[in-house]
Parts: C-alpha cells; structure tokens; sequence
C-alpha cells in the first residue's frame, strides 16, 4: 500500500476527497490530514507519504510554498496540486515543481481516481527500477573497473605513498581535485523479510548510495568487505556537515526501501588523500557507537567523542580493540578484550621482563585515554600505576589487575559521557530560555552555538527532555504567552511577538491548538 496524506484548510473537502475513493482497491491508504502548510510538514516528516494532495490557498503558509520545501526534505514524494484557480503562474509553478498533476476544483471521484491510478503506475516503476533483478545482476557483473578499486582500497588501508597517490591518480583516471577529504561508511545490522540474497542486496545498496550521491561528484563509493564506503572530497570545510546529512538520508532510505537498520560511520576531515586511511578509521569507530545510539542515523566521531585529544590509533590491532572496548563497550567486551591482549602478550614474551614491559605500554596507552576524557584526577598516578606494574610475579597476578583498572576506566568513561549528554541538554534549554523570543530561533542556530551536528543533538536532546526541539521550543513560548497573559494587559498580538511569533493569526492557532481555546478567551477564563 502507497501511503497519501491529503492538505486542504477545508474540513468539508478532506473528507469528501478521503470517502469518495475506494482507497484499497487502487492500492493506497489515508495516512495524515492537515489544514495547513506548516502543519502538513510537520506530519509529513512523521508519516513520510507517497503521495501528497494538496490545496493552494491555505492560511499560514500556502500550497505552493509547502510543496517546494517538501521537495527539499523529501525529493521522492509525488505531489499532486488541486485548485478552484485557473491562472497560468498556478500551472507553470507547478511544473517547475516537479508536481505529478495539476487538478481544477471541482473533480469527481472518477477523475480523482484516474489520477491515483496513474501516479501508483509511476511508484510501481520507481519500485521495480531498484528491485529488478535483471538489472541488478548487469550492473552486479559490470562492477567498478578492478584497478581503481583497489587503488581506492589502498587509500582505506594506508598503504600508499604520497608519490604512488599521484602515480595511480593519473594511471586509473582517477581525478580527486579538492582540498578537504573524509571518509564516510555504512553498517547494516538486520535485513527483515527481505526477498534478495545478500550479492543482489549488496548490489542495490550501492545502486542506491550512487543515485542519490550522483549530484555531488566530489563522491567517490565502493564495496570494501561487505561495508559501503564513501569517499568525500570538499573545496571547504563546511561541506562537511553536508556531506553527514547525506550519509544521515542515506541511512533512512536504507531502512524504508530494504528493511536495514542502518547506521553511517563519519570520520573526520584532513587536508590530504593519505590520510584517507585515518578518517576511514574513524568512521569505522563512530559506527560503533551505533550500541549506544539509537536510530537509523549518521554518526560524526567529532560529536560522540568527548575530550580534547586525537582518537587513539594503535600500531597493534589486539590493543586498539581493547583502547575501543573500553571507551564505548560493556563490562563482558572489556574482560574479552583484555584476554586476547594478555593472551597475545602471553605467547610473545619469553621472560618476567619482557611482560612487564608489554604490561608498561598497556598502562601508558590507558592513563593516555584517561586523559583525553580529563580522568586524571580519578586515577593513580604514572608512577604509581608503574610501580605496581613492576610487583607483579605472575601473570594471572598482572591479568587480573589490568581487567580490573581496564573496567574501573571503562565505567568512569561512561558516567563521563553521560554527564557530557546532560550538559548538552542544560546548555540547549538555557539557550532556547534565552532566545525564544527570536522568531527566527532554530534548530541549526542552536547547533551552530553548541558546536554539535543536528543528527547527534535532535538525538540527545529528545532523550534528555523527551521533547523534540520544536515541540520544546514552542512549549517554553506558549508558557511565556500563558503567564503574560494572566499577569499583564498587553494585547495578544503583543505577546504574540514577545514570544517569539512574528504573524499573529498563528500564534492564536498554535495557542488554541494547545490549549482549546484562543488567547483572548484564556485570558477572560
């Protein structure tokens, strides 16, 4: 079933159009109603139709204008504009718009119908152009040409040069002009009821991030061990967050079209292609974070990690694991983790000595991370923590005392961030406390004062408030409005802009839809 949601400030006329039409027989369901714009984006983004039906006229923000800022969030949507006005700007709009049909009132459901029927045939086709396995296994055989994926899987792993970088480059035509890189990859953690085997899914994954992404050609993207990786060139840093807004659609559209929960690792940004590898790395361990980040979403390592200090890279892959078990993984990983690290100390060392020094490099890497979380102060110090590293006279001795303090820090890290997410949340409602009365207060000027992205904040925010940004947002002015009305005699259009709206007529919408009755009629309660 195709999803519609129907937008006309008539009550009369939603409900004529939403009985009038046997919505099951053609293959769609009413999912959402709105009396206007403003409204309807709302429940647009909640209820992510198919297909829209929309009236021009409408108060607060009208049809037209509605349809192009949905477009923008959800360019897939097919719209459908009906209007008593017959004028050539109406039409030619339209098209501009990309609007599947422009209707004139009065229709009849036989028209109506015809227009559904039509529309179903081209979401039919948009449907099997991603699903058809014929075309999926041409493009599965074509593949990218073998020498300039490997090329780019040498960037993953680091193993370049920068004078092969240029070599290869110029060889596999590969042309990489921009002076900012990052590096972006997708997880998929479940597949629900899904008909294709993993080859043709792994094909339409890509299929998919390459149509979407095909507007940015600073993209690069290609199937590393299972795992989609993009490869992002930028002329400035400020494409970036671009760039994790992308990834973040990338994620939702994997889990309406396949049924994957998603989740985007995003590395960090660098200023050569070497290092590539390094924020490839990175994005491999933003995507962790997915255990304590719920939602099909983009994550940044810039938002999750906490501290001043660079991520942790280690020569050794075991110790690494370890440094990444204790920073975002539970007490079972931690103790894992640890075995494999003594484990592999074990078998490599041939004397007493040479396990104290392995034990030395384990401590150092640790009270390094304690660092960068600012949890000196909770911990011994060097010295103290070498000298005990020194006392040891067996190796379970020195086991068990190093899972221990790798599951004191583990802990500490994790009341650390905790406490950083309600900060964020304290800082966020002190600011909205302070700038509501800004009629153009939003969520990327918040963002932009905090220094976090919208994906990370919208997340944190709802779990520290259970409110979303505008819901709280518009919580804290209705307040306002409520105790200016029953404490003063300022007029309601006054206390509209006081609080933060600039019409009126609004304001008294969004009033009477909290509260059931106009300001006015508060105020005289």
């Amino acid at each position: 079933m195709y999803r519609v949601m129907l937008v006309d400030d008539e009550e009369d006329a939603r409900e004529a159009i939403a009985g009038c039409i046997n919505w099951n027989e053609i293959g769609y369901e009413v999912v959402a109603e709105a009396d206007n714009g403003e409204d309807a984006l709302a429940k647009a983004e909640q209820y992510n139709p198919d297909v829209v039906l929309t009236d021009i006229q409408m108060p607060f923000m009208d049809g037209l204008t509605f349809s192009r800022r949905l477009k923008e969030i959800m360019p897939d949507v097919k719209i459908i504009i009906f209007s008593g006005y017959d004028e050539f700007e109406y039409a030619q709009e339209a098209i501009r718009l990309e609007a599947e049909e422009y209707i004139l009132k009065p229709v009849n459901a036989e028209e109506l119908t015809k227009v559904f029927q039509k529309i179903k045939e081209r979401l039919d086709d948009d449907y099997d152009k991603r699903h058809n396995i014929e075309q999926l296994r041409k493009f599965y055989d074509e593949s990218l040409p073998v020498l300039k994926e490997q090329f780019m899987i040498g960037l993953l792993e680091g193993h370049l040069s920068d004078e092969q970088i240029s070599s290869f480059s110029k060889d596999y035509g590969f042309s990489f002009d921009y002076a900012f890189c990052s590096v972006g990859l997708l997880v998929q953690e479940k597949i629900s009821d899904q008909p294709l085997d993993p080859g043709l899914l792994s094909v339409s994954l890509m299929n998919l991030v390459k149509d979407r992404l095909s507007a940015f050609p600073g993209y690069t993207c290609l199937n590393y061990l299972g795992t989609i990786v993009v490869v992002a060139g930028f002329k400035n840093t400020g494409e970036h967050r671009q760039f994790i807004s992308n990834m973040d659609m990338l994620c939702k559209l994997s889990k309406k079209l396949y049924g994957l929960d998603t989740v985007a690792g995003i590395g960090k940004i660098y200023g050569n292609m070497k290092d590539i590898s390094r924020s490839f790395e990175e994005a491999g361990e933003a995507a962790r974070y997915r255990m304590l980040i719920d939602g099909d979403q983009a994550i940044y390592i810039g938002d999750v990690e906490q501290g001043n200090g660079d991520v942790i890279t280690m020569d050794e892959k075991l110790m690494k694991g370890l440094i990444t078990e204790i920073k975002i993984g539970d007490t079972a990983s931690v103790k894992e983790a640890v075995d494999e690290v003594t484990n592999h100390i074990r078998k490599s060392s041939s004397s007493i000595p040479q396990l104290r020094l392995f034990c030395t490099e384990i401590v150092i890497e640790l009270f390094r991370l304690a660092g960068m979380y600012r949890l000196e102060d909770k911990w011994e110090s060097t010295q103290g923590l070498l000298e005990k590293v020194e006392s040891f006279s067996s190796f379970d001795e020195m086991k068990e005392w190093l899972e221990l303090l790798c599951m004191r820090l583990n802990e500490a890290i994790n009341e650390e961030r905790q406490d950083a997410t309600r900060l964020l949340g304290e800082k966020a409602k002190a600011y909205i406390e302070e700038h509501y009365m800004d009629s153009k207060l939003s969520v990327d000027m918040l963002c932009s004062y905090l220094g976090v992205g919208t994906t990370y904040f919208s997340t944190v925010f709802k779990k520290e408030t259970g409110l979303n940004f505008i819901a709280y947002l518009t919580k804290v002015r209705l307040d306002e409005a409520v105790r200016l009305l029953t404490e003063t005699d300022e007029k309601s259009y006054v206390i509209a802009g006081m609080v933060g709206y600039d019409e009126p007529t609004y304001f008294s919408y969004v009033f009477k839809k909290a509260y059931g009755v106009s300001p006015a009629k508060y105020r005289h309660k």
